[in-house]
């Protein structure tokens, strides 16, 4: 079985999937955004500012679950990323591959708000981060995810999780 299937998570403008692709690169893995995988109607509710609800997510989260079950059953990697908010979405893409690593990138309000300020090209708003952090359940012990905080570099999360795969 290979051990490179990992799902990078945390709320929107955390880093997921700068830290997402440069994993898969040095794991020479394929990339998934996740955000590929919504719904014309949910980009277009998020791009409005509108956050979604679970029902929203449901097909969503499935597709990204079978996605991840592709990429076992194929014996491959993959590097998925996913807001990954809640343990019931968490559970959802685990349903694919119970021994699943989560990456949850988690930092502060003001300092998701400042990259979002700056990023370009991307539907969601800054007036979506307190829905986010208002929905986020941050992962339990049991849930074996790998915290880190952003204020590290990307490149530093990247050589600390290899690190840390290869024990």
């Amino acid at each position: 079985m290979n051990r490179n299937l990992y799902v990078v998570m945390g709320i929107t403008g955390c880093g997921k999937s700068t830290v997402g692709e440069l994993l898969a690169r040095k794991l020479a893995v394929d990339f998934v955004e996740g955000d590929d995988y919504h719904s014309r109607e949910n980009v277009e509710r998020m791009a409005s500012g509108i956050p979604l609800t679970d029902d929203d997510r449901a097909d969503w989260l499935h597709a990204l679950a079978n996605r991840i079950r592709a990429a076992k059953d194929e014996g491959a990697g993959v590097v998925l990323t996913c807001s990954a908010l809640k343990r019931s979405y968490r559970d959802v893409l685990r349903s694919a591959l119970p021994e699943l690593k989560f990456i949850f990138l988690k930092g502060s309000r003001s300092l998701i708000a400042k990259r979002i300020a700056t990023r370009r090209g991307h539907f969601m708003p800054a007036s979506l981060i307190d829905s986010q952090l208002a929905t986020l359940e941050e992962p339990a012990s049991d849930e074996h995810v790998w915290l880190y905080e952003i204020e590290w570099s990307p490149e530093d999360i990247v050589v600390d999780i290899l690190a840390r795969a290869s024990v």
